[in-house]
């Protein structure tokens, strides 16, 4: 075993310690097939909970957006998102040449399953804010990749905006009923039925 592959392991059971890290599946299995997962966002820790919610064999093929001016500010940050999450970085400001979804198209292209959050940024609040157009691009491109919504409750008590030392908090990650663009569906009206579908969750135990 690497270090790396330890380290993951280590990471894993710390964020399940400290949070419970549940998965609840509703409408869909954990099955190793190529997916999108997107989720409502509150805390810099909300991927690691889906990554430690997920079984062994799907976190082994499922990377994580990463925001590249956050998680590449110092060696232990980035050498964790890189080398333990295999992590996608993105800009959040970013020149007007640059294509935000290219590093995404690249891995789904290379068969990876994405862990995304539609908003964009952090919310404070328990409504998501509006999705933003990368997840309906995406659909779009790729309709053979099953698209997963998922709601996380209670992360923003354990990592609350601002803070950098996590509280120990019961959380849990419910995965719904996969969704697809239907045909000649228009952004606004698929981005807003993503949002429902997440909020859905909520509610579901």
């Amino acid at each position: 075993m690497t270090l790396p592959e330890a380290a993951g392991l280590f990471l894993a059971f710390l964020a399940r310690l400290i949070t419970g890290a549940q998965g609840h599946w509703y409408g869909c299995p954990p099955k190793a097939e190529q997916r999108i997962y997107f989720a409502n966002h509150q805390s810099h820790f909300d991927w690691v909970l889906i990554w430690a919610a997920l079984p062994g064999d799907l976190r082994a093929v499922t990377r994580p957006i990463a925001a590249r001016d956050y998680w590449t500010a110092s060696p232990l940050k980035l050498w964790i998102t890189k080398e333990i999450f295999n992590s996608i970085y993105v800009a959040r400001q970013r020149t007007e040449d640059e294509d935000p979804l290219e590093p995404l198209v690249e891995a789904l292209n290379n068969g990876d399953s994405l862990v995304i959050f539609p908003e964009g940024t952090r919310g404070s609040h328990g409504e998501p804010q509006p999705f933003k157009s990368g997840l309906f691009h995406l659909a779009e491109q790729f309709p053979q990749v099953q698209l997963i919504p998922a709601w996380i409750d209670n992360v923003q008590r354990v990592m609350p905006k601002g803070e950098v030392v996590p509280v120990p908090i019961l959380c849990s990650v419910t995965f719904g009923a996969p969704i697809q663009l239907q045909p000649s569906e228009d952004k606004r009206a698929f981005l807003d039925r993503a949002r429902d579908a997440v909020v859905a969750l909520r509610d579901v135990h």
